[in-house]
């Protein structure tokens, strides 16, 4: 570990925090089930562990006592299917016996105790992403009826995260609010370029002042350790796991540091990790990740379908819906819109706060009428059609109604979390000034999406925090089992491009291909939902196998609140622009 040296205002506060949040962490998460904060779902009892490791590829982490967790029952309220614990482990794995960390862990028990094959471990995505609250809000209805019966079911909030020794950027979260509440939420002109820098530097300043230590050790690679430490406290002689987005570099990491600990991994919506760490070559982080590029495909689909769909699509109301969108877009750049709640109180949205949730929204299908619903009303409120064009819209939800259902006005989240191993595993290029000129080139490529991903990564050019322990690669894996590798052909966060070299890094990966629109199979797909049991409870994976997504957007099907699970897109963090309103996304 090493340390380098008014009313529309009181709303506005409450929505800015989430925005800016997207700017400053969880890059990679899925869905659309925000997170609790960590306040939300505190686990009880302690465990302890005392690991110690081999800083090799093939390291092998033998905790002190492998002894069941502690379970006890969780604290939060709707989590009663569940059991919460805790246990420790080496802040740094180079010193055993130094200074620990806890990771709080849960489970949803093996419907069929007697014929359990033993657990299975999820990551939802990130970085930044809390497992616990996330296990809790979708658990039980997370996979198949197969994998529901023979295995526990079990997620953590990673080091830094929730409540696992949060790494925090301010003395107190309200401080933080008030913080985030004044930043901008992207930069629209030069003047506004130095001062997203100067609010950039001043963040990641605070984040080492203040969570420093926690983001130094906080590199995917001991994430890695603590699962193998999880591993063996839960009594499985190798790991079973699913890991969404950001959860397959934690995937690819897991097998490169414990190759023969493996016994099966789901790997959904990857991200090359070569891409991720690096080297930078002065190339942005946001144009690495391809984020600019997905998300500009995958709203191509969203304006396509939502123009075929007629009627249930909200925009056809006022026009293209191409056309009206960008209209919207120039109107908020020149002023913002005030939207009233109804209390007496309003919120101001603009230009960065709609595109962010246009990114977010595209995670999850079911979720694209109600945007297209905002979208109109925006498209009303900033005078692009006439108001006499909202008779056409009394007929959908209310404007507040929307504002829920899209996260707009969910509770805050932290933001140090996401920038923690983001910060610690990621390169970049190291040069503040050059970031302006770059994200304009990049938003030329890609308009709108290209200046909201452009962005991702630039706090990190100010937390001086490093993880001697981080692992950047070899990424070749010598992993023999079978793996069983995702993509979904329109994915805003995981461009599908990602797919084919990822799965090429492994001996045996199994590929398969779901021809939809959104992040992740979560929810979307009764047939991925059976593969992904099959590779679970046989380990058996065809490749080259493709799934249809079960709803087409805007299908009648999709007008009516859909239970299927879904991940949360980021809540938190996703650099300039990336953790989780909407949605995980996540």
């Amino acid at each position: 570990m090493t340390l380098r040296s008014t009313a529309s205002r009181r709303a506005r506060a409450a929505l800015t925090p989430a925005l800016s949040l997207l700017f400053v962490g969880s890059l990679l998460a899925v869905g659309t089930v925000p997170a609790q904060s960590a306040t939300g779902a505190a686990p009880s009892a302690a465990g302890s562990a005392t690991a110690a490791s081999e800083a090799t590829a093939s390291e092998t982490i033998v905790p002190a006592s492998t002894a069941d967790l502690p379970w006890t029952t969780c604290a939060n309220e709707g989590a009663d299917a569940f059991d919460c614990a805790t246990i420790e482990v080496p802040s740094d794995y180079d010193r055993p016996r130094g200074r620990t960390s806890t990771v709080a862990v849960t489970r949803l028990p093996a419907l069929d105790q007697e014929n359990r094959i033993g657990s299975v471990l999820v990551n939802f995505g990130g970085p930044g992403g809390e497992g616990v609250s996330t296990l809790h809000a979708i658990g039980e209805v997370l996979f198949d009826a197969s994998v529901r019966e023979r295995f526990d079911i079990v997620s953590f909030d990673p080091r830094a995260v929730g409540l696992s020794d949060p790494a925090t950027c301010f003395a107190t979260q309200e401080a933080e609010q008030e913080f985030l509440a004044s930043s901008l939420a992207l930069p629209l002109t030069r003047a506004e370029n130095a001062r997203f820098l100067g609010e950039a530097a001043a963040l990641g300043t605070a984040c080492t002042v203040f969570g420093g230590d926690r983001i130094a050790t906080a590199s995917t690679a001991n994430v890695a350790r603590d699962m193998d430490v999880l591993r063996q406290r839960l009594g499985d002689d190798e790991l079973t796991y699913v890991g969404y987005s950001y959860g397959t570099l934690l995937g690819a990491t897991y097998a490169a540091l414990f190759p023969d600990n493996v016994r099966a991994l789901v790997l959904d919506g990857t991200v090359d990790p070569r891409a991720w760490t690096g080297p930078a070559d002065g190339e942005l982080f946001g144009t690495r990740l391809r984020q600019a590029e997905a998300g500009t495909e995958t709203y191509g689909e969203f304006v396509r379908l939502c123009a075929e769909a007629g009627e249930r699509c909200a925009l056809n109301a006022l026009g293209d819906p191409a056309e009206v969108v960008e209209d919207v877009y120039a109107a908020l750049k020149e002023e913002p819109v005030e939207i009233p709640l109804g209390d007496g109180t309003t919120v101001e949205v603009g230009y960065a706060d709609v595109v962010a949730q246009v990114f977010f929204s595209m995670y999850g299908t079911a979720g694209w009428p109600n945007l297209a619903a905002l979208l109109a009303e925006l498209a009303v409120l900033t005078d692009v059609v006439p108001s006499s064009a909202a008779q056409t819209l009394d007929h959908g939800p209310s404007l507040r109604e929307l504002l829920r259902r899209l996260g707009l006005l969910e509770d805050y989240a932290s933001v140090g979390g996401g920038l923690a191993s983001l910060c610690v595993d990621g390169d970049f290029p190291g040069r503040p000034s050059t970031y302006p000129r770059k994200v304009a080139a990049l938003d030329e490529q890609y308009p709108h999406f290209g200046l909201f991903r452009g962005w991702v990564g630039v706090h990190c050019e100010f937390v001086a925090a490093q993880d001697e322990d981080a692992y950047t690669g070899p990424w070749e894996q010598t992993t023999q089992q079978p793996v069983l590798v995702i993509g979904t052909r329109f994915d805003p966060a995981t461009h599908y491009g990602f797919t084919a070299p990822y799965a090429a890094l492994w001996p045996d990966a199994r590929m398969l291909t779901v021809e939809g629109w959104g992040h992740t199979t979560v929810g979307v797909s009764t047939c991925a939902d059976a593969a992904i049991g099959r590779y679970l409870v046989m380990l058996e994976a065809d490749d080259g196998a493709v799934c249809q997504q079960d709803l087409v957007p805007f299908a009648p099907g999709t007008l009516r609140d859909d239970a299927r699970p879904t991940l949360p897109a980021p809540r938190v963090p996703v650099l300039p622009g990336t953790a989780a309103v909407v949605d995980a996304g996540r």
